[in-house]
């Protein structure tokens, strides 16, 4: 079985413009966002391998907020996922494969979690 790495930021919670239905447009949702990054992996990781041979976490962090362009609109949370793993596959050509997960959090009623999990590989 080949060596793989997979890079993790869980619970995000970003507030996105997002839906399909009157009460949810015009104004952001909270969405909470999870991203698991598969990585091309380096030989060897010593102590003092440097950070250029990984991937830095913030860069997953900066995809599921800073990245999502202010003021547009997504009517589906799968575009939402989408635009996340093409920002994170732009990024960094060592990134293999993107898998997001969001849970719309306004339409929880009892402490479920509905959304969606999208995985991608780089094509």
């Amino acid at each position: 079985m080949p060596d793989s790495l997979i890079l993790e930021v869980a619970d995000l919670d970003v507030d996105v413009l997002t839906g399909i239905y009157s009460e949810e447009t015009g104004r952001p949702q909270p969405l909470r966002i999870s991203i698991s990054v598969q990585y091309k992996v380096a030989d060897h990781y010593a102590a003092d391998t440097p950070l250029s041979a990984s991937k830095n976490y913030m860069d997953l962090k900066f995809a599921a907020s800073e990245a999502l362009t202010p003021g547009v609109h997504f009517k589906l949370i799968e575009a939402v996922a989408d635009h996340i793993a093409e920002t994170l596959f732009a990024q960094d050509a060592r990134v293999l494969g993107v898998t997001v997960k969001i849970i719309k959090l306004a339409i929880a009623e009892h402490g479920e979690k509905i959304g969606i999990t999208l995985h991608r590989d780089r094509r």
